[in-house]
C-alpha cells in the first residue's frame, strides 16, 4: 500500500479529515526555548491523538532552536503514536545527494512519515522522497499567502510549431498554448504519482485554484493549509477540493487549536464542522464535475440554450432550443468550450480539425488557437470561382481528420460531410460535438464506423440544470417528453 492508501484507510476508518499543525511559535510558549517547545508539542497530541486524521510539525518552528530544537523534534515526532502519518512541513528542494540527504533527514533521522517539496527543481529533485511508497510527498501546487501569483499564476504552457507551405515559401507559426503555473504543477503531480505517495498543497484561502486542481487532479489527495488565521473559508475549501467520495481534503489547523483555551474541543469542533459541511456537500453535490458545470452555467447564461416554444425546421413545436451560434458574442465563454474540446482531442489521434459551417468554425478556431491543430473545413456549396475548392484550407490526402460540430441530431450533416472529406482522400474516425442531443446520431455514426464524442449529452444537462435548480421542473419535463417524440 502507498502512502495515501494508509492515509486514506484512516481517513475512512476515523471519519476526519483534520491535520493539526505543531507550531510552537515561540510567542506561545512559556520561554523561548526547545524544551518549552517540546511541552507545547505533547501536550498537543495528547488531547488531539484521537482526533487527527495527520499531524504537520513545522521544521521552522523548531530549527530556530537549533541543536536542542532538531532533536526536539524528533522527540515530538517519535510521541505521535504508531499509524497517525506525520507530515514534516520543510518545504525540500534540491538535487542529486542534496535531495538523498534530505530524503533521509525527513523520513529516517527524524521519523517523518511524508514531507513538503518545492518542485521547482523538477521530478529528479523529488525521487528520493518518493523512492519508497510507504513515505509520502505534498508539493506545493498553489500557496496560500498573497503572494503566490507572483509566480504560481504566470502563464506557462508547451508550445506547438505549426508548418503550413504556400507555393515556394513556408510560414511557420508558434502556438503559445497558456495555462497557469500551478495548473502545470498540478498535470505533473498526475503524472509523476506512480507509487500511490504524491499529493498537492494548495491554499484553503484559494477556492478558485482548488477547484481548478481538483478537475485536473481528480485523485490525489490535497493539503489545503489557510483555514483559520489566514482567513480561508472552510466551507468554500470543502466545495472545492473534495473528491466525489467525500476524501482527498486534509485541513491544517494549528493556532485556531494551539491557542484555544480548551485545544481539545477547538479539535473536536473543527472536525465536526469539516464532517457536518462535507456531508451536506455530499448529499447536494452537482451531478456534473468542475469545470464542466460552469461551462453549463454559461450556456444558460448566454442563451445559447432557451427554453419555450420554438418551431424547428421540421415542423415540430420544441420546448427547448439549442443556438450555439451565439457562442462568437462571448469570447470567455467560446474559450470555456474550446477547452472542454480540447480535453477530448488530446485522446484522439488525428492531423487536422474539419470544422463543419457554420456553427462549428468558431469553435475549431479556437480549439486551434489553444492546441496548435490546424483547421480545414468542408464548404456548405463548392465555389463556382477560383480553385472552385469544395474543401477549404491545406491538408494532404490520407491525413486523418476529426469533424468538428455544435450539435448532434440525426446524423445527417455529418455524413455529408465525411463524404466530402473522404472523397478528397480524407480518414475520418471522430466527430466531437459540444451537446447530443441523442436523436439517433450515435447510433447511426457507429453503425457507419465512426464514434461520436460529445462535451455534453443533452439529458445530462437536464440533470444538472433540473438538480442545480437553474431550470423550472416543469420546463425539464416538457424537455424529457419531446425528445421522446423527436425521436
Amino acid at each position: 500500500m502507498g502512502f495515501f492508501s494508509h492515509l486514506e484507510e484512516r481517513a475512512r476508518r476515523m471519519d476526519s479529515l483534520l491535520c493539526v499543525g505543531l507550531d510552537p511559535h515561540i510567542s506561545d510558549l512559556s520561554e523561548p526555548t526547545a524544551a518549552a517547545a517540546r511541552t507545547f508539542c505533547l501536550r498537543l497530541i495528547e488531547s488531539t491523538w484521537d482526533l487527527a486524521l495527520a499531524y504537520k510539525p513545522n521544521a521552522a518552528f523548531f530549527e530556530v532552536f537549533g541543536p536542542e530544537g532538531i532533536a526536539v523534534l524528533r522527540e515530538v515526532i517519535a510521541a505521535i503514536p504508531k499509524g497517525i502519518p506525520v507530515i514534516l512541513d520543510a518545504k525540500r528542494g534540491d538535487i542529486a545527494s542534496t535531495a538523498e540527504a534530505y530524503a533521509q533527514a525527513a523520513f529516517q533521522t527524524l521519523g517523518a512519515t511524508a514531507v513538503t517539496a518545492n518542485p521547482y527543481l523538477g521530478q529528479d529533485s523529488l525521487e528520493p522522497f518518493l523512492r519508497d511508497s510507504e513515505r509520502g510527498v505534498f508539493l506545493l501546487c498553489k500557496t496560500s499567502n498573497p503572494g503566490a501569483s507572483d509566480l504560481q499564476d504566470l502563464p506557462v504552457g508547451p508550445t506547438r510549431y505549426i508548418e503550413s507551405r504556400y507555393e515556394e515559401s513556408m510560414f511557420i507559426a508558434s502556438l503559445h498554448v497558456a495555462s497557469m503555473l500551478y495548473e502545470h504543477v498540478a498535470r505533473l503531480a498526475v503524472a509523476w504519482n506512480t507509487r500511490d505517495n504524491l499529493g498537492l498543497v494548495v491554499g484553503a484561502t484559494q477556492p478558485e485554484a482548488l477547484a481548478r486542481v481538483r478537475a485536473l487532479a481528480p485523485d490525489l489527495w490535497l493539503l489545503a493549509p489557510g483555514v483559520g488565521a489566514q482567513g480561508g473559508d472552510l466551507q468554500a475549501a470543502l466545495s472545492a477540493g473534495l473528491r466525489a467520495d467525500g476524501l482527498g481534503l486534509l485541513i491544517p489547523a494549528s493556532r485556531a487549536i494551539s491557542r484555544s483555551a480548551d485545544p481539545r474541543r477547538a479539535a473536536q469542533d473543527l472536525r465536526d464542522e469539516i464532517n457536518r459541511q462535507r456531508a451536506a456537500i455530499q448529499s447536494s453535490l452537482s451531478p456534473m464535475p468542475y469545470p464542466l458545470s460552469a461551462l453549463a452555467d454559461g450556456l444558460l447564461e448566454a442563451k445559447c440554450v432557451k427554453f419555450g416554444q420554438f418551431t424547428l425546421k421540421s415542423g415540430l413545436i420544441s420546448p427547448i432550443y439549442l443556438d450555439l451560434r451565439q457562442l462568437i458574442s462571448f469570447p470567455r465563454l467560446l474559450v470555456h468550450v474550446a477547452d472542454a474540446y480540447d480535453r477530448i482531442l488530446r485522446g484522439l489521434t488525428f492531423d487536422r480539425l474539419a470544422a463543419l459551417p457554420y456553427a462549428a468554425l468558431p469553435i475549431a478556431t479556437a480549439a486551434s488557437l489553444l492546441s496548435g491543430w490546424p483547421v480545414i473545413y468542408p464548404r456548405k456549396e463548392a465555389k463556382a470561382y477560383g480553385t472552385k475548392a469544395e474543401i477549404e484550407g491545406l491538408f494532404t490526402p490520407g491525413e486523418r481528420v476529426v469533424v468538428i460540430d455544435d450539435l448532434a441530431t440525426t446524423g445527417e450533416s455529418k455524413f455529408e460531410a465525411i463524404e466530402k472529406l473522404t472523397s478528397a482522400g480524407l480518414a475520418v474516425k471522430d466527430v466531437v460535438v459540444l451537446i447530443d442531443r441523442q436523436s439517433g446520431a450515435a447510433e447511426s455514426l457507429a453503425q457507419a464506423g465512426y464514434h461520436l464524442h460529445a462535451v455534453f449529452t443533452l439529458a445530462q444537462l437536464l440533470d444538472y440544470w433540473e438538480q442545480t435548480g437553474k431550470v423550472a421542473g416543469e420546463q425539464i419535463a416538457a424537455v424529457r417528453e419531446f425528445l421522446k417524440v423527436e425521436r
